[in-house]
């Protein structure tokens, strides 16, 4: 998901340079083709590690809290997303628009990389959580 740049998604500049906004399926598309287990990866994995069912007791509630997290921040992707519309669209109208990346470029990027880890984050307790684990470690 870069732009023609080579600037990411996760970047100020890529938005700055006329980026687009990524859909919710392609970022959980790019996370599973990366296979990237987000920055909680080792939090999750100690929770696998637990005997039954402490350890599906733990996924399930990592599980909830990842899904909370998801939710809260594409309210507030899509919120961002109307914004840089705005933003651009006052910039074909011939107003004034900064020369460098605006905060709404960084929140862009912000919000993007959140989704980007808590689709990680969901991703890999859904992948823990359809194994069975050992019962009688």
């Amino acid at each position: 998901m870069k732009n023609e740049t080579g600037d990411k998604a996760g970047h100020p500049w890529y938005y700055k340079l006329g980026g687009a906004v990524h859909k919710p399926k392609q970022i959980l598309s790019s996370v599973k083709k990366s296979g990237y287990q987000g920055y909680k990866r080792d939090d999750i994995k100690q929770a696998d590690n637990k005997y039954e069912p402490e350890r599906s007791v733990t996924l399930s509630a990592l599980r909830k809290s990842a899904l909370k997290d998801l939710r809260s921040d594409l309210e507030r992707y899509r919120a961002f997303a109307c914004k840089l519309r705005d933003y651009r669209l006052m910039g074909k109208s011939g107003q004034e628009v900064q020369p460098i990346y605006s905060d709404t470029h960084v929140s862009m990027s912000l919000k993007y990389n959140h989704l980007y880890n808590d689709f990680a984050h969901w991703v890999l307790i859904d992948d823990l959580l359809s194994q069975q684990a050992d019962l009688f470690g």
